[in-house]
């Protein structure tokens, strides 16, 4: 017997609902972003101290990690996305480009993975290759 996807009253996340998403991301509109958002949310960075980068839980700390992404690289976008989903587990496929605060230029492939409840996004979990930025623009 294969188990089935936890059932909820709310609406299932789609590829549609992880386009959405990565739009807002894209727009930098945190209140959009939350809105995806379970209360009790997790967002595990691609860089940090730990084996899962550094883990963010709770709408206050993943608010503030979100923003911090723009803050670093205020002109962030995320382009090429493909979005899978299956039951309560999707991923999006992602180019990150933006500039570094030395001009540098960024632009590495990534992966979100994540784990959904409820209709909501519960974990983020950002995977990005380790790739050096690229000469500043002349």
């Amino acid at each position: 017997m294969t188990a089935q996807p936890s059932s909820s009253s709310s609406s299932p996340v789609t590829t549609g609902t992880l386009a959405a998403f990565s739009d807002a991301w894209n727009r930098h509109d945190i209140d959009a972003l939350m809105s995806f958002m379970t209360p009790d949310c997790i967002f595990q960075t691609a860089a940090g101290p730990d084996a899962c980068g550094t883990r963010h839980t709770g709408t206050e700390a993943v608010r503030k990690a979100f923003a911090a992404a723009w803050a670093t690289v205020p002109d962030a976008q995320w382009i090429n996305g493909q979005h899978f989903v299956h039951g309560d587990f999707g991923t999006s496929q992602w180019t990150f480009t933006g500039t570094a605060a030395d001009g540098s230029r960024i632009e590495t492939d990534g992966i979100d993975v994540f784990t959904f409840r409820d209709g909501k996004i519960h974990l983020k979990n950002v995977f990005r290759k380790a790739r050096p930025n690229l000469p500043a623009a002349k």
